[in-house]
């Protein structure tokens, strides 16, 4: 059986609880924690219509990974035309939705936080300032390709890492939310990281630092904080955290916002599986190469091997038939 064959006291009891329960769950809504700053009924991202577009952007940045439109290479910029133009009407108003939380919750209490200003305006400026970008993107994820490709013995084609391999698509997808982010375009850039940790099993903050050529091995694991510091050529194998020790808290006993409490990983490390690094004064000297397994707080000079202990083995032999 099924609601629809109720009675009519049955249907009458069922919306009197029903009414009851929205009674004292509303008002619950005006606010999102103790600031009481921030109210769903603002009206918050589509974060659906998010996603969407940044599917489009990165389809934009490596053709074919997000859709299976042949692009007749004659035709990329009618084709980059149409999807940049689809992906500019799905953005902008949502960053109108999102820039108002500039000035909403934690980042009122905070010094130097920005004036209020007409959202909508900030929206064609911040779109602009995003696709000004781009090219330069474009250029950063060319380079990311190269580097998962001579990075990895198993990857044959270029097509084959641009197609299949999730670091690459976690890295791209990065690449797209941090420019938001140095834009000061809340929400927006944390939801397109959040689809990314999904789809690809690897988290990395949008405002995280990353450099050109960087390769992420197997992906599945790897957690990247905010404000992590990544220098050139750098390789990471999955299950690689490059995180935070502590934090300090302010009067009220909440964390203080962007303070340095991610590593700092220079040029040319590569840094093995299920290794964790932490802390904002922790700096991964340039050419290092960090050991599967280990556990770093402290600062590693350049060129240095770091390596965790073996433990010993014992190996039981079975019985001979």
């Amino acid at each position: 059986m099924d609601e629809r064959s109720n009675t009519p006291e049955e249907q009458q009891r069922i919306e009197r609880h029903v009414c009851s329960t929205v009674a004292h769950l509303a008002p619950l809504y005006n606010q999102s924690g103790e600031d009481r700053a921030d109210s769903v009924l603002d009206g918050y991202p589509n974060t659906r219509t998010i996603v969407d577009a940044l599917k489009i952007l990165i389809d934009s940045m490596i053709p074919g990974r997000m859709t299976h439109t042949d692009v007749d290479p004659r035709e990329l910029g009618l084709f980059l035309l149409r999807r940049l133009s689809e992906a500019w009407r799905l953005l902008r108003p949502e960053f109108e939705r999102a820039i108002p939380f500039r000035w909403k919750g934690a980042a009122a209490v905070m010094e130097g936080a920005p004036s209020p200003v007409d959202p909508r305006p900030e929206s064609f400026a911040a779109m602009g300032a995003f696709y000004d970008r781009l090219p330069a993107v474009r250029q950063l994820v060319i380079e990311d390709i190269r580097a998962a490709y001579e990075g990895d013995p198993a990857a044959l084609t270029f097509a084959e890492v641009q197609l299949a391999y999730p670091g690459l698509l976690a890295v791209v997808s990065h690449r797209l939310a941090h420019e938001l982010y140095r834009l000061d375009v809340p929400i927006v850039p944390r939801i397109m990281s959040e689809w990314t940790h999904s789809k690809t099993g690897v988290d990395i903050n949008p405002g995280a630092e990353i450099g050109h050529g960087l390769f992420i091995d197997h992906a599945t694991g790897v957690v990247i904080g905010e404000t992590c510091k990544i220098g050139n050529n750098v390789k990471l194998y999955q299950g690689v955290t490059l995180g935070a020790r502590s934090f300090p808290l302010d009067a009220q006993g909440r964390p203080i916002k962007h303070i340095k409490r991610h590593p700092t990983v220079e040029d040319d490390v590569v840094i093995y599986s299920n290794a964790t690094i932490l802390g904002g004064d922790t700096v991964i000297g340039k050419g290092s190469t960090i050991g599967g397994n280990v556990f770093i707080l402290d600062s590693v000079p350049p060129n240095s091997f770091v390596a965790s202990k073996h433990p010993e083995l014992h190996i039981k032999r079975g019985k001979e038939e």
